[in-house]
């Protein structure tokens, strides 16, 4: 909102500094910034009312050290990032723009089924909580609106570049373009074009966009028109992925908040350069165009959860509960799909992905050696793989901070996929 009003200050009494809100590395300042004063502002009293409230964690004893310390520990905490995410978001971002309104959308969504699950555990004392097929069926209407939002808003563009000798009236109308521009890459001049597209960027290769239009080319004809066919149900299997995957992360103090953090902070790098004419064109990557946005957003995001840790660091003296981790999971997820970087997160959250993968494994070796051997088997001494750490004898602050070592490994081999192709 303060860049509508600066921006109106600007253009209409040339107000001294007024044109800094035009930067997005300024905005993105201001908002993590921003972010990280109302964590530790306010944590502290939200802390204290959930106190009041009596919104204590019910510890399970599963034998793991510290653990029955960690009794009564508020929870809920999530409520703390998410006022850190949305305030900042509304004050410094563009909330006009499709990719800001949705990502809030997204935000408040999965908020709220979080909130909803910790309030039947701690206030119902109900242990298990939200059904596990409302869970999944509230991330399945968040897939479909941001699936259906990215596939059909007019809005949500991007830029490609065909040599000038390519383009025809014929390609215009085939592919729905619009031609925006002229430019010179490689001594050889280029078109550039806007429209809409399905397509995605695959690390590692060159030439990495991959369509997934393309997987109904067998069809013929007007193939394209189905494409939502696969890519909303992907949509779908992203978010509820990543959400649970970041859900079973939080499971010792710190541990999913940090790895957040490391996670959007590279996702920030993304949306930078993707939405910045200059970058894409000097990287050869995907143009979109007002993705920028998305770092003031992410920035608010890293602020939350760095500022969270000052409360959620061991000793913890608040649990983000799934008010916190499914919304962290599914808006990182929905995030890289804004960026069409969906298909880098098995290797920027990796530690998502083998926390998902141990749980899998854990439960599946279980129930088969029951069904073979009339007795359960183990692969690990617990799962989620923290656990298993934790079984081993390891401290809970060395295990989470070696999975943020192993987090930031992840993050800069993503960042170099930009190059490495």
């Amino acid at each position: 909102m303060l860049y509508y009003f600066f921006n109106y200050l600007q253009s209409h009494y040339r107000i001294p500094g007024a044109g800094l809100f035009n930067f997005i590395s300024f905005r993105a300042a201001m908002a993590f910034l921003t972010s990280i004063t109302i964590s530790l502002i306010f944590g502290r009293r939200i802390i204290s009312f959930l106190q009041r409230k009596q919104v204590g964690e019910d510890i399970r004893n599963l034998g793991l050290e510290g653990q029955i310390q960690k009794q009564g520990t508020p929870t809920m905490g999530g409520l703390i990032i998410l006022a850190a995410i949305i305030i900042p978001a509304l004050l410094w971002a563009k909330v006009g723009t499709v990719y800001i309104w949705l990502i809030l959308v997204s935000t408040v969504w999965l908020g709220l089924i979080g909130f909803l699950d910790d309030y039947i555990k701690v206030f119902k004392k109900n242990k298990k909580g939200l059904a596990g097929r409302f869970k999944l069926m509230g991330q399945i209407v968040l897939g479909l609106i941001v699936g259906l939002t990215l596939y059909f808003n007019s809005d949500v563009v991007m830029h490609e570049y065909f040599k000038k000798s390519e383009v025809t009236p014929q390609l215009i109308v085939e592919k729905h373009m619009m031609v925006v521009g002229k430019t010179n890459r490689n001594n050889q001049d280029y078109v550039i074009t806007e429209h809409k597209s399905t397509k995605t960027t695959i690390p590692f290769f060159k030439g990495n966009e991959f369509d997934y239009a393309e997987i109904l080319a067998f069809l013929g004809g007007d193939y394209k028109k189905y494409a939502w066919l696969i890519y909303i149900p992907f949509v779908i299997f992203i978010i509820a992925a990543v959400s649970n995957g970041a859900n079973i992360t939080d499971g010792i103090d710190g541990l999913a908040s940090g790895v957040s953090a490391i996670i959007v902070a590279t996702l920030a790098i993304f949306a930078y350069v993707s939405g910045n004419s200059v970058f894409s064109d000097y990287l050869n990557i995907m143009y979109i165009p007002n993705l920028g946005e998305l770092v003031i957003f992410s920035m608010a995001l890293v602020g939350a959860c760095v500022g969270f840790l000052w409360y959620n660091a061991y000793p913890a003296q608040v649990f983000m509960g799934d008010t916190g981790s499914l919304t962290l999971g599914g808006i990182i997820a929905v995030m890289a799909l804004m960026m069409r970087k969906e298909l880098l997160i098995p290797v920027l959250c990796g530690i998502f992905l083998i926390e998902n993968i141990s749980v899998m494994m854990q439960v599946s070796y279980f129930k088969y050696t029951k069904k073979k051997y009339g007795e359960g088997r183990r692969i690990f001494k617990m799962s989620p793989l923290h656990h298993h750490y934790q079984k081993l004898g390891y401290h809970e602050a060395k295990i989470t901070t070696r999975f943020w070592i192993i987090s930031v490994f992840l993050a800069i081999l993503t960042i170099i996929t930009l190059k490495i192709r």
